[in-house]
């Protein structure tokens, strides 16, 4: 479904994305995972359209999506850090995201997955960080499209929350849906990733299946066979 070719970006002097090949299939949830500064955000933003790349493609479908915008209308996107107007509610949001965007949306499905309900009513001033998380999620996941990409989803989410989100997300996958998110809970990762992609400085470390990792790197959680790979780092 996505092909990333030969994708290159940096800023003034720092190289984030150096000559980036990666091919996403039409289903399945895929780990983009990296520490900090390692081109995650980066390159999920040049699919996004958010950022151009200095040179190389992104083509879905068989497309190229550079310098064209048709092809958001199948992405649902939630990025990291929401930023909200201070005097709208969640109602008036979830009414501004419906005005933009055409389509049926699962409105009623995600305030009941989230216990959003009684929140909608008030200002984003008023909300806590965990219900802004929630927001952020519900208006990101709102339409139902064939692709999913979502940058540190679970930050902030109460244990209920997060295990809703991995349910929601594994149904997704099982009806077709390609999903890419980044995250730093090696647990969240375990749960419910088919693929892991690791970036190293702007490069591909690793790209396989999650048990494939452990054995290469010869041990049994994610969290330390992670921890072995930034070692030569630190």
């Amino acid at each position: 479904m996505i092909q990333v070719q030969q994708l290159c970006k940096s800023y003034r002097t720092n190289d984030v994305l150096s000559n980036l090949d990666i091919a996403f299939q039409h289903e399945g949830i895929t780990a983009i995972l990296g520490p900090n500064g390692s081109g995650k955000t980066t390159l999920l933003k040049c699919m996004l359209g958010m950022v151009l790349p200095d040179s190389g493609d992104i083509r879905i479908n068989g497309s190229s999506i550079l310098h064209k915008y048709n092809y958001r209308d199948q992405v649902c996107h939630v990025p990291q850090t929401p930023h909200f107007p201070e005097n709208l509610t969640g109602h008036e949001l979830i009414q501004m995201v419906r005005d933009l965007r055409s389509g049926v949306t699962r409105e009623n499905d995600l305030i009941q997955l989230f216990n959003l309900k009684h929140e909608l009513d008030k200002k984003m001033s008023r909300l806590s960080g965990g219900n802004l998380q929630k927001l952020n999620l519900l208006l990101g996941l709102l339409y139902d499209c064939p692709l999913i990409i979502l940058d540190e989803p679970s930050t902030g989410l109460d244990p209920l929350s997060l295990q809703n989100l991995k349910a929601w997300l594994l149904q997704e996958r099982d009806h077709g849906k390609l999903i890419l998110f980044t995250t730093h809970i090696m647990s969240f990762v375990e749960d419910i990733a088919d693929h892991i992609i690791f970036l190293l400085d702007g490069t591909i470390y690793f790209n396989g299946q999650l048990q494939e990792l452990l054995r290469h790197e010869q041990e049994e959680k994610l969290e330390r066979a992670i921890a072995n790979i930034l070692k030569p780092a630190l």
